[in-house]
C-alpha cells in the first residue's frame, strides 16, 4: 500500500464534519489508501451514536445542536476535544482487525503520541461503567486514560467499503498546543502500519460532494431524529 493520506480539514460545522467522516468511509474501495483526517468544530456540539435514542441524548446533554453520527457509541461533547478519524479500504491491515483490537490499536498509538510529548497515558484493562450513553462518564476497556481519567474514546463503522474510526481526545491539562498533538500523531504512525504521508487531494468534487450530504442527511432534522 503506497502510504497513507493526511486531511487537516479544520473547523466545520456538525453536519459537515460527519459528513466528511461517511464520504470518506464510501470512497475507500476506490481511493484504496487509509486516510487520517484531523479537524475542529466551528461551535460547542454533541455528536451521538447511530443506534442512539434522540430524546435520551437530548436529556442527557445540555450541548446544542446535536448531530447523529455514522458511528455506534455514545455521546461525544465537542466543545473542547481534538477530533480525528480514520478511514481504511479493506486491502488495508487495520480492516482484518476484530473492533475490539483496532480499539486496542487506535488508543495504543495515541499513547504513544502522548509519550513523545512527555505525558504518561495507559489503556483502561477493565470498563468502568457510569452514566449510561455518555462517552467520557465512565470508560470502556482500552479507552485512553490519564490520571485515572478518560482522555481518549472512539466508535467505529465497518462495512464493504471499508472501516471508519471516529475518536475524541479530551485533552490533559498539560496537553501541549492542538498542531504539536497532531504532529506526534503523524510521527508515532509508522510503529502502527501507517505513515508515508501524502495531502489528500480535497478537491472540487470532494467539496460539493461532501457539502451535499451535509445538507441532504446530517443537517436534516428528521435524520438525526430517526430513533
Amino acid at each position: 500500500m503506497n502510504g497513507w493520506y493526511l486531511l487537516d480539514s479544520g473547523p466545520g460545522d456538525p453536519a459537515w464534519n460527519m459528513a466528511v467522516d461517511e464520504w470518506l468511509l464510501e470512497a475507500m474501495a476506490r481511493l484504496d489508501r487509509p486516510v487520517l483526517r484531523f479537524y475542529g468544530w466551528t461551535e460547542p456540539a454533541a455528536s451521538f451514536g447511530y443506534f442512539q435514542r434522540y430524546a435520551e441524548v437530548e436529556r442527557l446533554t445540555a450541548l446544542r445542536p446535536l448531530v447523529r453520527r455514522p458511528t455506534g457509541g455514545g455521546i461525544v461533547p465537542h466543545d473542547a476535544d481534538w477530533t480525528y478519524s480514520l478511514a481504511f479500504p479493506p486491502s488495508a491491515p487495520w480492516y482484518q482487525l476484530t473492533a475490539l483490537e483496532s480499539y486496542r490499536q487506535v488508543h495504543a498509538w495515541l499513547g504513544a503520541a502522548f509519550a513523545s510529548l512527555g505525558i504518561l497515558t495507559t489503556l483502561a484493562p477493565a470498563p468502568l461503567k457510569a452514566t449510561p450513553g455518555q462517552c467520557f462518564v465512565g470508560y470502556e476497556q482500552f479507552d485512553l486514560l490519564c490520571g485515572g481519567r478518560k482522555i481518549a474514546g472512539a466508535a467505529q463503522r465497518r462495512t464493504r467499503t471499508g472501516l471508519l474510526i471516529q475518536g475524541s481526545v479530551q485533552p490533559p491539562p498539560a496537553a501541549p498546543p492542538r498542531r504539536e498533538w497532531q504532529r506526534a500523531v503523524c510521527a508515532q504512525a509508522a510503529a502502527f502500519g501507517g505513515g508515508g504521508w501524502s495531502p489528500f487531494p480535497a478537491d472540487a468534487q470532494f467539496q460539493a460532494e461532501t457539502r451535499q450530504l451535509a445538507l441532504s442527511k446530517y443537517a436534516q432534522e428528521r435524520y438525526n431524529r430517526k430513533r
